[in-house]
């Protein structure tokens, strides 16, 4: 699935006139019969009864223009905001009882003087679902299935120590309609845990197909300040750390105490204090700035010690407010970030009430928590995120301060908040960097202005540029706002993935238009128009153009001249956020199959044949298996059957397809000649990551227990598989490879009282096991290959905050000549991800070094040739600016894989490297 796919309604069509209502802009929704806006009007509507029932009413009366059948029965309320005369109402899609996923609709409305009238409508209300909304799939299996594709996907194609399934718990929240098309019903599962990895907190939204188990859409939850390329329990946490010290409203007088302390840049600044008589200290509890309204705290809390792991959707146990003997905090609160984080939670709450009218992050008075000092696993933790309850801030070390002692990074941080509760843009795709761009955008303007800084100072638009200890701001910085980004040469398609589906790679393109507004148009009127579309406009799957209509849209009704009017039409016209503007992204590859919209299913090329899973051209149908050539010519073949499972993961050797089936009763390995033919079921298991194929002989890897791997093959006649480690406990086999008749894995198993990482090759005429050599002793085995000449694979020797080496290693097939023909290491190590081998190339997915550009931040294909010696020693296979992935070999130095630039997921070749793409 590309990056847009989330995106339902990209692109709307041109503002048309309103049938009988010359004045009116009607903007045409993509997919769908309800407009994804409405603006310029002023339609009466009641003005007894709930702004919501009017709201209803409205779309219910003007059901030629909206095309909503049954607003009362289809529409739920979920807010409703008023601000003086205004009256902003948003309503969820519901079909057939069943939530539809992003598919909601503001109607915004002015109530005065006794009279009521309808000003605008925005969103999305998907017109065309046609699913069937009985699920066939248990929540039981749902959250099963939908750990175990956590675990896949953060898991990869390495094999590391085995051991116990990881902490990982799913969550079901009910049915929702994905609106792919006719839509798609789904499981909503939240999965929630630690990276078995890396120890990172992980908090999943997955949604899994309710008639077959397929995860058909997932992406993080965590909205982290950089990016990340490799509630109730909140609540009664505050609540048992306030037993005791609550000083109720005596005489209406609040109990804050102005304290004082330093912050990292050595400026003293006064900080809003409670003295806990229990703990006979001043703590960092702000009770003053909401004293008047709900009394609730905002509250810095010491999470030093803490990991990273504990603190996503929960409360770590045994923490405190940071306190001092007296009012005034030293050194230790300083350098812990404490008197940063403190002092730019009232900061950003200041703005949001003072320019916006709005009280704290949800507008009514929600407490405002900050988590600072978590570590990851003991080490510096150089980021921080919000988690839908609260700010977490990874502590410092020698180059970083902690993430809190950078006023843009707090703001950043609790706009996701304010953004979560009034847009809720999905944190995925286009809708996900919108998300980012907002947070960005008002996270520096309120910095920006607390130190003064002009709007024409180069080093205004940068994030993140006060936290490093010894590197400039421009070094340091995460981002850049004037980084001058546009669409066409820019923008980079990944899948849900990578990034979220580039939320922070593409987020600066949307920013910059938003920055460069801010500069010509000034502070006040610029904020207010980017708040106003944010809070009334805008809703949760708009994307980069939905975005720049909820913009102008805003700036009308604030009244700007035209003039300003257009100063912003052309802000966004300088980024490349223009109608239709996908089409124009470009790319230096043959397509062979277009916007298959899968996601995570693989590619299979061999004997001149390609084989890959694809969908229609909305994502609505389940997958289905084609075949085609790799140079393009002839017809494509349908392999797998339409019967409603997910058919996936396919391999062929040019004669043969292999897949798997997804069902709800399990995953069926499956087969059929190329020529045509029976389908034949080989085999099923309740979990198969993978399968590869070679003459009469079919490869699996099956995952049980969540966690154990194992390699087994089928031959003709074979009814289960033969296991090349006898699927033993405590050893995992896995990332097979097949080629003239002898089969390459990883595996680890117990040795020493430790555990030993071993490439192996099984020769099936003479059923020998041969144990590769090693130049070191890698700590992960990676994907295998192989041809007729030699076995391949990835070897890593990686510690736990990834750095180390990654090899690209070549051995004979009795184990001897062993060679890295790539090995990189230190500051510029490539992290590779995938590997698949022809005669004369090895081509791998690579994650290339930290500090590469963006573009270079995600995944690409480069080129060896199989002795090591191709010149320059890394080709690009090609500078396409998106994410590729699922790279098979065709033969000689062909490969085809899913390619990303177009935010689409399209299957791709290339016949020869690119070269250097410099």
């Amino acid at each position: 699935m590309g990056a847009a796919a989330l995106v339902v309604s990209v692109v709307p069509g041109q503002a048309v006139a309103a049938g009988g209502a010359a004045a009116a802009e009607v903007i045409p929704g993509k997919g769908t019969s309800t407009p994804s806006l409405v603006d310029g009007i002023r339609e009466g509507v009641r003005a007894s009864g709930s702004a919501a029932d009017a709201a209803r009413e409205h779309l219910a009366d003007k059901q030629d223009r909206y095309h909503i059948a049954a607003p009362g029965r289809d529409l739920r309320p979920v807010q409703t905001v008023g601000s003086g005369r205004d009256e902003i109402v948003r309503l969820q899609q519901k079909y057939q009882g069943v939530d539809v996923l992003g598919g909601q609709y503001v109607v915004r409305m002015e109530k005065k003087d006794g009279k009521r009238v309808v000003t605008g409508t925005s969103g999305k209300y998907f017109t065309g679902l046609k699913a069937d909304t009985k699920a066939e799939v248990g929540e039981e299996l749902a959250v099963r299935r939908a750990v175990e594709a956590t675990l896949r996907d953060l898991g990869g194609k390495r094999v590391g120590k085995p051991g116990a399934a990881p902490s990982l718990t799913g969550a079901a929240h009910g049915l929702v309609v994905v609106p792919k098309g006719p839509g798609v019903l789904t499981h909503h599962i939240t999965v929630r845990g630690t990276d078995p990895a890396d120890g990172k907190p992980v908090l999943r939204e997955v949604y899994i197909d309710a008639k077959s188990g397929f995860p058909v859409l997932q992406y993080s939850g965590i909205k982290t300040f950089g990016a990340d390329i490799k509630g109730k329990a909140l609540a009664e946490a505050s609540a048992k750390s306030a037993v005791g010290r609550s000083p109720g409203k005596a005489d209406g007088v609040s109990p804050g105490i102005a304290g004082s302390g330093v912050k990292y840049d050595g400026t003293t600044v006064e900080l809003g204090l409670f003295k806990d008589t229990a703990r006979n200290e001043y703590v960092m509890t702000d009770y003053s700035r909401m004293w008047d309204s709900t009394q609730n705290l905002i509250s810095t809390w010491d999470a030093r010690g803490k990991d990273v792991s504990e603190t996503s959707g929960g409360w770590p146990s045994g923490i405190k407010e940071f306190g001092s003997p007296g009012p005034n905090f030293g050194k230790d609160a300083t350098e812990a970030g404490a008197v940063d984080a403190h002092w730019a939670a009232g900061k950003v709450y200041d703005y949001y009430k003072k320019v916006h009218g709005r009280n704290s992050l949800d507008g009514r008075g929600m407490a405002i928590n900050s988590l600072v000092g978590v570590t990851d696993r003991g080490k510096a933790y150089i980021n921080a995120f919000w988690d839908g309850t609260k700010m977490v801030y990874g502590g410092g070390d020698d180059e970083y301060k902690t993430l809190s002692a950078d006023l843009d990074v707090v703001g950043h941080e609790m706009t996701h908040g304010v953004v979560e509760n009034s847009a809720n843009l999905v944190y995925a795709g286009q809708s996900g960097a919108l998300n980012e761009a907002l947070a960005d955008y008002f996270g520096n303007a309120i910095a920006v202005d607390a130190a003064g800084i002009s709007m024409d100072d180069p080093d205004a638009g940068l994030l993140g540029g006060n936290l490093c200890r010894k590197k400039s701001p421009r070094e340091c910085a995460f981002r850049d706002l004037n980084d001058g980004k546009t669409t066409s040469k820019n923008f980079l398609g990944v899948g849900f993935g990578t990034d979220n589906g580039g939320v922070h790679l593409n987020s600066t393109i949307f920013s910059g238009a938003l920055w460069n507004i801010r500069q010509d148009l000034g502070r006040t009127l610029a904020d207010k128009i980017a708040y106003k579309a944010l809070t009334e406009y805008m809703t949760p799957l708009d994307g980069f153009t939905e975005g720049r209509d909820a913009v102008i849209a805003a700036a009308k009704a604030l009244g700007v001249s035209a003039k300003e009017l257009g100063t912003v039409t052309r802000s966004f016209n300088a980024h490349g956020i223009v109608p239709n503007w996908e089409q124009a992204l470009g790319v230096d590859t043959d397509l062979l199959s277009g916007k298959v919209n899968t996601a995570g299913t693989g590619v299979g090329a061999g004997g001149g044949w390609w084989a890959a899973s694809r969908s229609n051209d909305d994502g609505s149908e389940p997958y289905s298996v084609w075949a085609g050539r790799t140079d393009g010519t002839g017809e494509k073949k349908l392999i797998s059957p339409n019967d409603g499972r997910y058919h996936a993961y396919p391999a062929t050797d040019g004669k043969t397809v292999a897949w798997v089936a997804v069902g709800k009763n399990g995953m069926d390995v499956l087969s059929r000649p190329l020529a045509g033919g029976p389908v034949k079921k080989l085999y099923t298991s309740a979990g198969i990551n993978a399968v590869r194929v070679e003459g009469d002989t079919v490869v699996v890897e099956e995952q049980i227990a969540l966690g154990d791997r194992h390699v087994g093959y089928l031959r003709t006649g074979d009814k289960t598989p033969t296991w090349v480690d006898d699927r033993r406990a405590g050893t995992d086999t896995a990332t097979a490879s097949i080629s003239g008749g002898r089969i390459a894995y990883a595996r680890i198993a117990p040795e020493g009282g430790g555990f030993r990482s071993t490439t192996e090759v099984l020769d099936l005429k003479t059923g020998r096991k041969t144990v590769m050599g090693q130049v070191d002793t890698p700590s992960a085995i990676g994907q295998t290959g192989i041809n007729g000449k030699n076995v391949f694979w990835l070897a890593y020797d990686f510690d736990a905050q990834g750095k180390g080496s990654s090899a690209v290693r070549r051995a004979n097939f009795d184990g001897t000549g062993v060679t890295d023909i790539n090995k990189s290491k230190g500051d510029q190590t490539y992290f590779p991800l995938d590997l698949t081998a022809s005669e004369s190339a090895v081509t791998v997915t690579s994650l290339p070094p930290e500090s590469a550009v963006k573009n270079e931040a995600l995944p690409k294909l480069f080129q060896f040739a199989t002795d090591g010696s191709t010149d320059p020693t890394r080709a690009r296979v090609s500078c396409n600016r998106g994410e590729q992935s699922s790279a098979a070999a065709a033969g000689g130095r062909q490969v085809v894989w899913l390619d990303g630039t177009t935010g689409y997921a399209d299957l791709v070749t290339r016949t020869r490297p690119a070269g250097s793409c410099g």
